[in-house]
């Protein structure tokens, strides 16, 4: 729902309704949107850091950030690059 800045000073209640519901609110100035009423629980879901915390073991965490995964990586790239430009 788009709203004139005017239209919500007079509405808000009803504007706050409609967010309870679910609606997205953009309110704009001559046309061009200046701001926007969403459910305070919009973009909540998986946004708290450490989420995932205790679903991935130790031991892959240690395996991903060794610096030999890196050299590897790095390598078999450089490789693929020589092997593809024969």
């Amino acid at each position: 729902m788009h709203v004139t800045i005017h239209e919500a000073e007079a509405n808000f209640p009803q504007l706050l309704a409609a967010v309870e519901r679910g609606e997205e609110v953009v309110i704009s100035r001559s046309d061009k949107p200046v701001a926007r009423l969403i459910p305070e629980s919009a973009g909540k879901v998986g946004s708290k850091l450490g989420f995932l915390a205790g679903t991935i073991s130790e031991d892959v965490i240690r395996r991903l950030t060794d610096p030999a995964l890196d050299r590897q990586i790095e390598g078999d790239f450089v490789d693929s690059i020589a092997s593809g430009s024969k």
